[in-house]
């Protein structure tokens, strides 16, 4: 990965707000950037924001929520339920909206402008990817309203429903989809700025492909209408998408000093200090994934958890912070597989595609199917982490012996997508359309000092989180309640039967 070298997009009264933005670079307007440029020059800043601001902000403040990580002290917002996420003093509203989003609107007009329909395209890709982060975490939100890179931007935009905010993420994909596949005057990569797949338009197109397939696959409770759950159609964008690890979405880091050079989890990355040690969840999920009742340690643990206390491997219990015990005695949150400076952020793998195409095929009861899948989804994960050959091998003969397609079931595809899909935001939506399930994720339970003012009830699970305020004091005419009871604890849309 390049440092970056080009613009961003920002609003300067919101982006004042947060001062410790990881890609905070320029200065910020609210008028169209797009005169003087061209798309070769925008498409490697639009990718990053997606990635270093937005997908970063978006993992960073639930990490307590899915449980890869616990923090120091048990106040922290994400594990106890409270704070940032209950005051509105959450920024990947900001980073969406300021950072990310007008990158891609930008990219989406220079790629009209240049006779390039292959960055138009990518901008939609980008764009779909955004506006699915940003609706899993909040429900409604601003799709047409926002920033479009030809008019000036509208500070009171209005918002819609989550299903019409699906309907455009549906619409961008298969419009980007035919975009790429059509006449460009400039190349991705001419400038070297196409930092995920090099310009190959093949790739993108899986990609969008896989995107496709992994929003189709989240209205598993719509049953008609629509937008009813569709297994064979979730299935064929599988097919049609990323079909290697060669192919897999991610962002490189060199491991330099700048911030955005970084890993942001990882020692010296903007994040490391959310991540402080793993939890006792993720931890003895990876020491008995299959569980069984003579438990077997994924070889995948030493991988992403390098530090080993005392001769193991122990997590910290969510919620807990370390309540006067020495740090040394729980595995510290860094210098892992996806914890060291030079580790990728992924958007996307062929393992995640994998998993999505064994649950549809699970759903319409091909059982064999969705196990071949699984498996393939295990050992995209397993080759993706480079776990040697014998003990990956070895696993897999295991998951024959122990599910197979007779045994397969959604508690084996969910435990391995959650592993698989570590610090993805994309894991909060599947924890909450398998309602928290402890059947599903063995061992899951509330964090300890949950905000009980909130979440009273031992079953109450949070379900979305608060628009920021600045939003609230610049916009509270157009957008949702924002009343922590009610922003808190509703399923989002596509977690309820409604059409």
């Amino acid at each position: 990965m390049k440092i970056l070298k080009y613009s961003f997009i920002a609003l300067a009264i919101i982006a004042t707000s947060c001062s410790d933005d990881y890609f905070d670079v320029n200065s910020s307007e609210t008028a169209p950037t797009t005169s003087g440029l061209a798309p070769q020059f925008r498409i490697q800043g639009a990718i990053e924001n997606t990635t270093g601001t937005a997908q970063y902000r978006g993992a960073r403040e639930i990490i307590g929520v899915t449980q890869y990580a616990a923090h120091h002290t048990k106040a922290y917002e994400s594990n106890s339920w409270t704070n940032n996420l209950t005051t509105g003093s959450y920024f990947f509203w900001q980073n969406a909206y300021v950072y990310a989003l007008p990158n891609t609107a930008d990219l989406i007009v220079l790629g009209k402008k240049y006779n390039s329909p292959n960055y138009t395209a990518v901008g939609k890709i980008l764009r779909a990817y955004t506006f699915g982060m940003t609706t899993d975490q909040y429900g409604d939100i601003v799709t047409k309203d926002t920033y479009d890179g030809e008019s000036n931007m509208n500070i009171t935009p209005k918002f819609v429903t989550q299903k019409e905010a699906y309907q455009t993420i549906f619409t961008l994909l298969d419009e980007a989809i035919a975009e790429l596949q059509q006449p460009s005057s400039i190349g991705l990569n001419v400038e070297g700025g196409d930092v995920l797949y090099d310009g190959d338009q093949q790739k993108w197109i899986r990609f969008a492909h896989s995107v496709k397939a992994r929003y189709l696959n989240h209205l598993n409770k719509k049953t008609s209408g629509d937008m009813a759950y569709n297994a064979d159609a979730i299935i064929a964008a599988c097919e049609a998408g990323i079909n290697s690890n060669a192919l897999n979405a991610q962002q490189d880091f060199v491991g330099g000093e700048a911030e955005n050079q970084r890993q942001p989890f990882a020692v010296g990355g903007y994040g490391s200090s959310r991540f402080r040690y793993f939890s006792t969840f993720f931890v003895n999920l990876l020491k008995n994934p299959l569980n069984l009742a003579v438990p077997v340690e994924d070889p995948r643990l030493s991988i992403i958890v390098p530090e080993a206390v005392n001769g193991g491997y122990v997590g910290l219990d969510v919620g807990r912070g370390l309540d006067g015990d020495p740090a040394t005695k729980y595995s510290a949150g860094n210098g892992g597989f996806y914890t060291s400076p030079t580790s990728p952020t992924y958007m996307m793998t062929y393992s995640e595609v994998k998993f999505i195409e064994a649950e549809a095929r699970f759903r319409k009861n091909d059982l064999t199917g969705a196990y071949t899948a699984f498996k393939e989804g295990v050992r995209a994960d397993m080759e993706k982490l480079n776990v040697p050959s014998t003990e990956m091998n070895t696993y897999l003969s295991l998951l024959d012996a122990k599910i197979g397609a007779t045994n397969i079931g959604m508690s084996a595809i969910m435990v391995q997508k959650y592993i698989a899909n570590m610090l993805n935001p994309e894991t909060w939506v599947d924890m909450r359309r398998m309602d928290y399930s402890a059947a599903i994720y063995p061992g899951l339970k509330r964090p300890i000092n949950v905000n009980l003012d909130i979440f009273p009830g031992s079953d109450e699970w949070i379900q979305g989180m608060l628009y920021e305020r600045n939003e609230e004091d610049r916009n509270y005419i157009n957008m949702p309640s924002n009343d922590p009871l009610i922003r808190l604890k509703t399923p989002l849309w596509w977690n309820t039967s409604e059409q």
